[in-house]
């Protein structure tokens, strides 16, 4: 049985996927789970004749994407990659960490460093107030922004982690199969990899950083592809879905009055700066869902967002 197998969930990829794929090793098993694309991602992919391709007829998030994935694979890890990144060297070093979940080091274009992004901690009530009022944005040298982003990590040495990035991110897959994969309640994108990671941190298990093994991450390219409408909604509940899951009922309830509280000057911002009342229904429907779940105590799923077909795997 092979060591790692590489698992890439795309949408509206052709941009980047090449790359991506070129830079997997040779002779390691790749499955590329594509997300209804309706560009050539596809054709691109299927000029890998090694690499397997499952082609969903509709978008399933990327969460149950991911599980499509890692549930094909014969390996004893699954190393989880964004198609916005490009492998420098070579992976071997992840699995001979001695951690149950490994990342390595990403880079961008120019080869500096994505700290910030890289690792994190997990977030706590007040850095999860600190992000949707924010404070991290205006201030990010704030003790919490910094504890939160690992701004003070010495990204050059080995360490044990608590947050890998979903983007670069390998599992040992008994560990997947224990803790079930991916919650796909954070549907269809965003805190679905915190929370996957937290919940394997508080079953015992370890993450590992290595910075030997490197890749170039363009970023952003999913984010791009989703309506800014649906990307407030589904940030904001993907959010509050991690605070209702991970937290206690009065510090969820604090994370839910900072949403309530940031919503309302970005809806009068964008009313005023776009002369527009979208901004005033989309963090109406913000403010809703949070009163709902301070009221419960836990969050509550909305609606699916109407152009959710065009939205990002």
């Amino acid at each position: 049985m092979r060591t790692i197998g590489i698992v890439i969930v795309t949408y509206q990829s052709q941009d980047t996927i090449d790359d991506c794929l070129v830079s997997c090793p040779q002779g390691t098993p790749v499955v590329v789970v594509d997300n209804a694309s309706t560009d050539g991602t596809c054709e691109r992919i299927r000029r890998f004749p090694s690499v397997e391709l499952i082609a969903n007829d509709k978008n399933q998030g990327f969460a149950a994407a991911v599980n499509q994935g890692v549930s094909t694979l014969n390996t004893e890890y699954a190393l989880i990659l964004n198609p916005d990144v490009q492998l420098l060297t070579p992976i071997a070093s992840l699995s001979e960490a001695g951690g149950d979940l490994a990342t390595g080091k990403l880079v961008d274009s120019a080869g500096t460093v994505q700290k910030g992004f890289n690792l994190r901690t997990f977030p706590r009530p007040i850095t999860l107030a600190f992000e949707v009022l924010g404070i991290n944005k205006v201030w990010p040298g704030n003790s919490v922004n910094r504890r939160y982003r690992c701004l003070d990590v010495d990204m050059s040495q080995s360490a044990d982690v608590e947050q890998p990035p979903g983007a670069f991110l390998l599992v040992r897959r008994e560990v997947w199969r224990k803790l079930g994969g991916l919650d796909v309640a954070f549907h269809p994108i965003w805190f679905e990899d915190v929370d996957f990671c937290k919940r394997a941190r508080d079953a015992g298990y370890t993450a590992r950083y290595v910075p030997e093994v490197v890749a170039a991450h363009r970023g952003g390219h999913s984010i791009g592809n989703l309506n800014w409408r649906c990307r407030e909604v589904y940030w904001y509940v993907s959010l509050l879905r991690y605070a209702s899951k991970h937290f206690r009922r009065r510090a969820f309830r604090v994370v839910s009055a900072a949403v309530i509280v940031s919503s309302i000057p970005r809806a009068l911002y964008g009313l005023f700066r776009w002369r527009s009342f979208q901004a005033l229904r989309v963090y109406g429907r913000v403010i809703r869902l949070a009163v709902q779940s301070m009221v419960s105590g836990r969050v509550q799923r909305p609606d699916v967002c109407p152009v959710f077909s065009k939205a990002v795997g």
